[in-house]
């Protein structure tokens, strides 16, 4: 576990003690110098992207199909195409973005690069009013001036941390990042899919909105007790309902188009 993640959890539980043990000297100039990447590596919003995605889009859809008709296998057939359909789009949608975000940093260190070799004292001035800014004045904005400007590595990751907020982007992450966002919205789609396997279509389809109701609200508790530590139920009802509200434009779609026998 890296140290911030320490930090989160000793804060989300108010622990005093674990909160100190992630603030030691030592520990703060190991992660610090280690560069330790902990915001790339939480992968929670991923998980949700692809889950909720995939749980709010199929049941749309088969609400809709449910709606039009009273074949379960008319449901299943078009929930299996849209559910299949919607990983794979997720999946490349994360693997594009990742790879855009990459090429994003990329060009921008090029640029601050070169305005570094061939536009130097501008650069330093960017560098005087960015500490300006954080209230440094006189003697200590010039001894901090000169020695970031000392080194060009240094000056350059402080261009793009501090003046343009931007972290470094790793290329590779974008395969894992694409399999975690597309695997979470197969599981999410399956999950109002499942009851038509094995029930009638009225209802199968009570049934998967109880479940998809039930799957919302939990991802909505559970990503405000990790990420807030607090307003947990009032989260999870506000996923439920933006969840649900989204796939009932499918059902009255499927209403409206209902296939009179």
């Amino acid at each position: 576990m890296s140290r911030i993640d320490q930090a989160r959890e000793a804060y989300l539980a108010k622990d005093i003690l674990s909160a100190k043990k992630s603030h030691t000297t030592f520990s703060i100039h190991k992660a610090i110098h280690h560069q330790e990447a902990h915001v790339t590596s939480f992968n929670l919003p991923q998980i949700i992207l692809g889950g909720q995605d995939g749980l709010v889009n199929v049941l749309g859809i088969i609400l809709g199909i449910a709606a039009a008709t009273s074949s379960s296998q008319i449901v299943i057939i078009a929930g299996l195409a849209a559910t299949f359909a919607e990983s794979i789009s997720m999946a490349a949608v994360a693997y594009t973005s990742k790879l855009a975000e990459a090429d994003y940093y990329q060009s921008e260190l090029e640029r601050e690069k070169w305005e570094i070799e061939h536009l130097p004292d501008g650069e330093k001035e960017e560098i005087r009013a960015t500490y300006e800014n954080y209230g440094f004045r006189g003697k200590i904005l010039d001894e901090i001036v000169s020695r970031i400007t000392d080194d060009k590595e240094t000056w350059l990751n402080v261009m793009m941390e501090q003046e343009l907020k931007l972290e470094p982007v790793d290329r590779k992450a974008a395969l894992p990042a694409a399999i975690l966002v597309g695997f979470s919205a197969l599981v999410g789609s399956f999950i109002p899919l499942l009851p038509f396997f094995f029930l009638a279509v009225i209802p199968a389809t009570l049934l998967s909105l109880f479940v998809t109701a039930l799957t919302l609200f939990v991802i909505g508790y559970y990503k405000a007790k990790v990420t807030l530590g607090r307003n947990l139920f009032r989260m999870g009802m506000e996923m439920l309902i933006i969840g649900m509200a989204s796939a009932l434009v499918g059902f009255l779609v499927g209403k409206m188009l209902e296939i009179k026998k």
